[in-house]
């Protein structure tokens, strides 16, 4: 029994040491830097499904009044505070830089991105991935921001169709979103793509 108890409290305290040990990755983040996260639930896994990546969710981070926030369409596009941000996937997340963001996210840049999601806030989400304004989607929101406002392609949209839609539960979402005429010719830009793409370099994982 006392083995028993021992080997309980050993547990506890290495699952105590390992999530104290996760590492400050707020240090090291810069106005811009685009955060993935894994977010559940049946999009999530059709999303990683869909696109053979971990990573279903993506954001921007901007520091307001002292305090790191994710500018994000998870509802409407809104600013979430990174600690909410984070509490609302698995607790890993992701951030990658551009590569060149010494020299092209200055002040005056950051500032640009600021006021390219001014029209958009509070827009809808867009569960059918449609490339319009009146919806939008997290990798779509992103990717307009950064070629708005400072004519940076992170990376070129693909149609539906070239991603992995053979899995059955893959299908089934996609019957439940478009029934029998899937837009299969629609460009999607998804969290997978952006976070592979050459433009950026990886920052740190927490």
């Amino acid at each position: 029994m006392r083995q028993r108890w021992a080997s309980a409290i050993a547990l506890v305290a290495l699952t105590v040491t390992q999530v104290h040990a996760q590492p400050d990755l707020s240090k090291h983040l810069r106005d811009g830097d685009l955060l993935f996260q894994h977010i559940g639930g049946g999009q999530g896994l059709a999303l990683q499904l869909a696109t053979k990546s971990r990573w279903t969710h993506v954001g921007i981070a901007f520091k307001q009044q002292g305090r790191w926030q994710v500018l994000e369409a998870v509802g409407p596009v809104k600013f979430t505070p990174l600690a909410e941000w984070i509490e609302q996937g698995s607790g890993e997340y992701v951030a990658m830089r551009l590569a060149d963001a010494d020299r092209q996210l200055d002040e005056k840049s950051i500032q640009h991105l600021l006021d390219a999601a001014k029209p958009l806030m509070g827009i809808g989400y867009d569960w059918k991935f449609r490339w319009g304004d009146d919806l939008m989607y997290c990798s779509e929101l992103v990717w307009k921001l950064y070629e708005r406002a400072l004519g940076i392609r992170l990376c070129e949209a693909k149609p539906m169709r070239e991603y992995h839609l053979r899995d059955s539960l893959v299908l089934r979402v996609m019957h439940e979103r478009y029934g029998s005429a899937p837009p299969l010719d629609e460009p999607m830009v998804a969290p997978s793509t952006l976070i592979d793409c050459p433009l950026l370099v990886h920052v740190g994982q927490r």
